[in-house]
């Protein structure tokens, strides 16, 4: 009797917990389930959309919002929606903003260290920037060293190309910097930096070389210091590379350009290219006594004579950084730096700054 109790006791235990299990599974459907955060519509418009039904307010923050242009949202049943009208093909960073704190997106797969990244396309069509599963790829390493500049560890993503680790050559480097405000996963994420090299040399359309992103995340002059002393010995003992100065390429965006003219002045025989996107000298600071401070006047003629290429480029007139360009450019004219300029109407923008990578790397390290 006591063992026919116990079986019974067992056998309500089993149906008990059968029940419970069901009862877990059967919850209420809600719009998140079948919630597609980013979409784009036939008229061009993108939509990101968030479930967050008790929250009393959120935004939508990032490259993909217009400047100075607030974006209110719709809410129904908890999902939260922003439309971007005409929303130009590209890869965007965004993040929501849920009562203050910043979300990424749960929905999507790409969430990174960084943020989120939004593939807007048109029709299918594939630009330049876009991954092509149909030809070799390069390696994009993420590297850490010892910063004697800093005394900490830091990181720096470096991009070989397809075929670099059984190859014997050394390749010329180029040292390419990100903007304010980001950091070294910034060129591989936002600015599709391995998918624009492997598509280009692919092509044939460039020379094999080291891509080297630095962490630009630091004081201006600190910067330089740890790109001398740090990253490019790091770089010049780890991988098969030429040392020489025309071997050797920089360039910068914004932030990263300031940073390029400080490195470029203080170093005016280590690069034989230079290349400052979107930049010019700190606006915040009075540009003759930057120009004393960094000896520009001096150094223009050891640019002159060690420089290849010095370009100098803007996103067109609704750049933020225009009007700092344009007083560098005129004093480069005023002490008689060489330099070529280029304008590329896409304003200050990750767009603009993909363009100029596609363009510059196409350029360097070719015999002229």
């Amino acid at each position: 009797m006591k063992r026919h109790l116990m079986f019974l006791v067992a056998v309500a235990a089993f149906l008990c917990s059968g029940l419970t299990a069901s009862a877990q599974w059967q919850r209420r459907m809600t719009p998140n389930d079948t919630l597609q955060s980013v979409r784009v519509l036939p008229d061009g418009s993108a939509v990101f959309s968030i479930y967050a039904p008790k929250a009393r307010q959120v935004r939508l923050s990032g490259d993909i919002v217009p400047w100075g242009q607030p974006l209110v949202p719709e809410e129904k049943d908890g999902v939260w929606s922003f439309r971007i009208p005409n929303a130009k093909a590209g890869v965007y960073r965004y993040n929501f903003i849920v009562d203050g704190i910043t979300v990424p997106d749960p929905k999507n797969p790409s969430v990174s260290q960084n943020s989120p990244l939004a593939v807007i396309e048109h029709g299918g069509q594939k630009e330049f920037y876009s991954y092509n599963p149909n030809i070799p790829h390069g390696a994009m390493a993420v590297r850490s060293y010892w910063s004697t500049t800093l005394g900490q560890t830091r990181t720096m993503r470096v991009w070989t190309p397809a075929g670099y680790e059984a190859g014997k050559a050394k390749l010329p480097v180029l040292y390419l910097v990100h903007g304010g405000g980001d950091t070294d996963v910034s060129w591989p994420t936002a600015g599709c930096a391995g998918d624009i090299l492997d598509n280009l040399m692919a092509e044939g359309k460039m020379v094999p070389m080291i891509v080297v992103m630095p962490n630009g995340a630091c004081d201006i002059s600190l910067f330089e210091k740890d790109l001398m002393n740090d990253v490019i010995p790091f770089i010049e003992s780890n991988y098969r590379v030429r040392t020489d100065k025309d071997s050797r390429a920089i360039s910068g965006l914004s932030m990263g350009g300031i940073q390029t003219l400080e490195v470029i002045f203080q170093n005016p025989d280590k690069f034989g290219y230079v290349w400052c996107l979107s930049g010019g000298f700190n606006p915040g600071i009075d540009i003759e006594k930057e120009a004393e401070r960094l000896h520009v006047r001096e150094h223009a003629a050891i640019i002159n004579k060690n420089c290849k290429e010095f370009v100098m480029t803007q996103g067109g007139k609704s750049d933020i950084t225009y009007i700092s360009g344009e007083k560098a450019n005129k004093l480069f004219d005023e002490v008689g730096l060489k330099y070529e300029y280029q304008e590329v109407g896409e304003g200050h923008t990750w767009y603009t700054w993909r363009i100029n990578l596609y363009d510059e790397a196409q350029r360097l390290f070719k015999k002229k």
